[in-house]
């Protein structure tokens, strides 16, 4: 008659642990084998855009924004152009600023209506900072993406402070005077720079920051 094998009590525990560590060691060399992920990968948050929301970058890289008017009002005209070399000459004389007995060829652009009207953040940016002037107004300047600063001058109000953030449209304050101007009456004086650069603001509305 054969004899039945018994298996001493510490046999089949020691049997399990080797099977558990034959398959542990089996996964981790699976997942060796899957590609490590890129540490230059862009990561989006789970934020739902709007169509007029702005992406921002998690790289620094400017993005795709379509540059507005500093107002909003369909009513506001040019009382005084911007200063071209190459311009023709009506262009050139509406573009003199006399005071004081000195001409001075304008750096901007004077945008006028008879009443007070809101002026607006052609883009996104930041407030470097806020002044009163007594020849200038009121002064507003905030640097942009892709080294654009805008300046709005003349205004009679004032909504934002030094270094606060500012979304593309959001009211700044109201147009005003200013001594430099005075026989432009109401007006906003808005002027341009890229690089340090001054710009015509004219040629550069509804053009997009990136390509700049």
């Amino acid at each position: 008659m054969k004899r039945k094998l018994r298996l001493k009590p510490y046999v089949l525990p020691s049997i399990y642990v080797i099977l558990i560590t034959i398959f542990v060691v089996s996964a981790m060399s699976t997942f060796e084998d899957v590609p490590a992920f890129e540490e230059d990968v862009t990561y989006v948050s789970s934020v739902i855009l709007s169509n007029d929301t702005p992406v921002i970058s998690t790289s620094g890289e400017v993005q795709d924004t379509i540059i507005i008017r500093p107002y909003n009002d369909p009513n506001v005209k040019i009382g005084k152009n911007f200063y071209n070399y190459k311009g023709d000459e009506d262009s050139q004389k509406n573009s003199i600023v006399y005071y004081e007995n000195t001409y001075m060829q304008n750096s901007g652009i004077d945008y006028v209506k008879e009443d007070y009207f809101e002026v607006v953040a052609i883009l996104d940016g930041t407030v470097l900072s806020v002044n009163n002037n007594d020849l200038l107004g009121n002064t507003i300047e905030i640097k942009h993406d892709n080294n654009m600063i805008s300046i709005y001058q003349s205004l009679s109000t004032v909504t934002v402070k030094e270094k606060d953030t500012i979304k593309q449209g959001q009211v700044l304050g109201k147009s005003g005077s200013s001594k430099i101007n005075k026989d432009l009456g109401n007006h906003l004086h808005f002027e341009l720079f890229k690089e340090g650069q001054v710009l015509n603001p004219e040629e550069f509305y509804n053009k997009n920051i990136k390509d700049l």
